[in-house]
């Protein structure tokens, strides 16, 4: 009787001695049971969270997905079918570097990974490296040659490059491999429509449509079509269709302000106009069209403050593009309009100045420190003041800074920077001492700014 009552015991302990001589799983035990089940529970884990991810992609919920596939990554760190997963939905969060880290992660472990490739080719087209797209969607084609969605991806980086034939050869390939992908319909469209077949192009959005009901994008693409065909009431349509989708779509919402207007409903134009800018607040073209039918019916005023403010935001738009002479014909419309606008003769001389124009620049900047001499702590000297430079009147630079500095300086680099302005400007006069005070100035005032940033800092707990 002992030794049966102890016979399970004397087996669980041969079992770990043998699990810690010869590190094998090890099933024994009474009832036939496994031990230590739980040196197979990461192998179930991984394989569950990448499911639960998948089904969670479908779903649209994309963080979570993210969650599950951060855990199954965690537990089999060398899976090439979890980064994968994971970058395709980093591509839909638009976290498109995080997307190229993950496929490129993929393809690191499984370097035949064809749709790893196409993914990361997906995310270097969205931030603009379209060579690199077609690059990497070539390879996914070299190593799956039936594989649909490389072909789209490709077609989208050659539509970019303003390859619309080459494209469009593209996504009739994927159509020929997935006849069902509303993905390859619709982007052919756009190109077809992009070529001037306006019918063939709402043709095949129509076929996306078919095949996706819920396609948000290719209604509103082919309500750019019917537009374009005068179709204003079928235009509207798939606006609203679209707005049904997706109700936070602005442009969906310009557009049909703009189908709106062509039938002479300016006021409900207006109204898409302006919730068009409620969603999007830069949003210059809507600016423009609203401006457009308020003057329709007689709002002049209104009209003119609506294309001020759209000439303002695209300037700025083509500023940051490095279209400098956009910008500044942009803000040119904005003073005729207004020509009492101190910002856009500041902007136009920051265009100017960025083209190498410092005369324009300080023209400019004149005229914005007539209009509003004080603006911003003298925000427009300084501009000024680094135009002069520019050109070597350090003198006229030099009387610049200075006022910045009497009225207090707007920089985010502190106070201090315009004694540094200041300073250099005196040594290319040969004043090396008062150069010498003004980056001493500098520096007191930065290290005064530092310990007050420390001092305001919470104690760690």
């Amino acid at each position: 009787m002992w030794e049966k009552r102890n016979l399970k015991p004397i087996v669980a302990l041969s079992a770990i001695f043998a699990v810690s001589l010869g590190g094998y799983m090890i099933v024994a035990g009474y009832g036939g049971g496994e031990l230590f089940p739980q040196l197979r529970k990461h192998e179930r884990n991984a394989e569950t969270h990448i499911k639960q991810g998948g089904a969670k992609f479908n779903e649209g919920d994309y963080h979570g997905a993210i969650a599950d596939y951060d855990l199954a990554i965690e537990l089999e760190p060398d899976r090439a079918d979890a980064y994968y997963d994971r970058g395709r939905t980093k591509y839909r969060l638009d976290d498109y570097y995080g997307a190229i880290a993950d496929s490129s992660r993929s393809i690191e472990l499984d370097p035949d990974y064809a749709k790893a490739y196409s993914n990361r080719g997906d995310a270097k087209s969205a931030l603009g490296d379209h060579d690199g797209a077609i690059a990497d969607s070539s390879r996914a084609i070299e190593l799956k040659p039936d594989y649909a969605e490389a072909y789209i991806t490709r077609g989208v980086a050659k539509h970019k490059l303003d390859d619309i034939h080459g494209a469009i050869a593209d996504y009739d390939r994927a159509i020929e491999l997935n006849s069902d992908s509303a993905r390859a319909y619709s982007n052919r469209g756009v190109a077809k429509s992009k070529l001037g077949d306006i019918h063939d192009a709402i043709a095949d959005y129509s076929r996306a449509i078919e095949l996706n009901p819920k396609f948000t994008d290719a209604y509103y693409d082919r309500g750019r079509a019917k537009y374009r065909l005068d179709d204003y009431y079928g235009a509207m349509a798939d606006y609203s269709r679209a707005l049904e989708l997706d109700p936070d779509y602005a442009e969906a919402y310009s557009n049909r302000g703009g189908a709106k207007a062509a039938l002479g409903d300016h006021d409900g134009a207006i109204a898409d106009y302006s919730r068009a800018l409620e969603l999007k607040p830069d949003y210059a073209e809507a600016y423009s069209k609203r401006g457009d039918a308020k003057s329709a019916m007689g709002d002049h005023d209104g009209a003119i403050a609506d294309y001020v403010q759209g000439y303002n935001y695209r300037g700025d738009a083509k500023s940051k593009l490095d279209d400098h002479d956009g910008a500044i014909a942009d803000y040119s419309q904005v003073i005729d309009l207004r020509p009492d606008s101190a910002h856009a003769y500041s902007k136009r001389g920051d265009a100017k100045f960025k083209l190498g124009d410092h005369d324009g620049a300080i023209a400019d900047y004149n005229r914005a420190i007539e209009l509003e001499p004080d603006f911003v702590a003298g925000i427009y000297y300084d501009k000024r003041g680094d135009a002069k430079y520019e050109l070597g009147d350090y003198a006229g630079a030099i009387a610049d800074y200075s006022r910045v500095i009497e009225l207090g300086g707007p920089s985010l680099l502190g106070p201090g920077i315009y004694y540094y302005k200041r300073g250099n400007a005196k040594s290319a006069l040969g004043d090396k001492r008062g150069a010498r005070e003004d980056r001493a100035q500098h520096i007191r005032i930065n290290r005064f700014l530092l310990k007050k940033i420390s001092d305001s800092e919470p104690e760690p707990d």
